[in-house]
């Protein structure tokens, strides 16, 4: 029985004669970066396949969280998730802003649309829901709250490209989104990420903002930073661009074959599909309780590594058990039960569009016997 490892993501990646044609484009020409033939068709076609008004990219999926907060001059608190990777806080933190953890919906995991205005005191200049593993958040709901309350909403869309709700992008809610374009997303260019803004006012302020501050050779309006993305990561992306369509195609089948077997096994759950919601399949979580499964979440999870089997518990431990973060208020155990449940029993499975048949049965059996 084949007993190679399998991990919780493997990367989709371009052919390599196709990408060695473009490597050649880019060594003719000698432009390695600054906004190159490259980065300029990636964003255009980007634009093009989501749907979207106007997108700015970056060198990885951190940046253009801190710099949509420095375009939108958030200061004082922001209300969050405590709920998702590590860098959706630590954008917060690096731009002195006191982040206030609410708690999540179990029914998506995302931040409790309920919860945000118990949260909200005079020093709340914004909202940065996630939208996680790809659920839409209820931006409906978001939305009226930030209006009631004169607040900027900032989504951090790293799982949630190409997603879309009745036809439309989810990337079109709030004030700005962020997308991450690192290796373990549905859409890679290797490391890099993305801004998606609704005018062309402040795509150039972000496009400034990535680039030093430089409008001109001469004239600095802004005091940025260096974070745009090169030639060959976006040579890379567009190569990329052309076959996710069909990766996404292959992360359904393969998630419908994790819920054929799955659901009729006691103490295991995970999410059912939203009506009117075009998902991506960028993950596939399951819950554990592990008084009818008979076995912990962790238990499982390392059966599963003894069987060289690598799923991941996203996201545990919660961004507010982190020490940099355990003192805030808001970072009480007893504030956030669902995400602290939530969180304490899950298991993201494998999953790539080049998972084998036969390597998701052998995840399936270590589950389940």
């Amino acid at each position: 029985m084949n007993n190679n490892p399998i991990y919780v993501t493997s990367p989709m990646m371009p052919s390599l004669d196709e990408f060695h044609t473009l490597l050649e484009e880019i060594w003719k020409s000698k432009t390695l970066t600054n906004n190159g033939n490259f980065h300029q068709l990636l964003e255009s076609e980007l634009c093009k396949y989501l749907n979207i008004p106007y997108i700015s990219l970056f060198t990885n999926g951190t940046l253009p969280l801190i710099t949509a907060l420095q375009a939108l001059h958030i200061t004082g608190e922001v209300i969050t998730t405590p709920f998702s990777f590590v860098a959706t806080t630590h954008a917060l933190w690096w731009n002195g802003i006191k982040p206030v953890f609410v708690d999540i919906e179990p029914v998506t995991c995302n931040l409790d649309p309920d919860k945000i205005e118990a949260a909200i005191t005079s020093r709340t200049t914004a909202i940065m829901p996630v939208h996680v593993y790809g659920n839409p958040c209820d931006i409906t709901k978001i939305q009226a709250i930030a209006d009631k309350y004169n607040l900027k909403v900032i989504y951090d869309a790293a799982h949630a490209f190409g997603v879309k709700v009745n036809g439309e992008s989810i990337l079109k809610a709030g004030d700005i989104s962020t997308l991450s374009f690192h290796a373990t997303k549905v859409f890679n260019t290797i490391e890099g990420g993305a801004l998606v803004m609704h005018d062309i006012q402040t795509k150039k302020q972000i496009d400034y903002l990535k680039n030093f501050g430089f409008a001109d050779e001469t004239t600095v309006v802004a005091p940025g930073i260096n974070s745009k993305m090169d030639e060959i990561r976006s040579a890379y992306g567009l190569l990329n661009l052309r076959q996710i369509d069909a990766a996404i195609e292959q992360r359904r089948k393969i998630v419908n074959l994790y819920k054929e077997e799955l659901k009729s096994i006691q103490g295991i759950s995970f999410f059912n599909n939203m009506p009117g919601v075009d998902y991506n399949y960028s993950y596939f979580p399951i819950f554990i309780d592990k008084e009818v499964f008979g076995m912990t979440r962790d238990a499982l999870y390392e059966k599963m590594k003894s069987m060289n089997i690598f799923g991941r518990r996203y996201f545990y431990p919660l961004i507010s058990n982190f020490s940099t973060y355990r003192g805030l208020e808001s970072s009480n155990p007893k504030n956030l039960p669902v995400a602290t449940h939530m969180a304490e029993s899950v298991i993201c499975l494998p999953l790539y569009s080049h998972l084998s048949t036969q390597d998701v049965e052998r995840i399936l059996t270590c589950i389940i016997s």
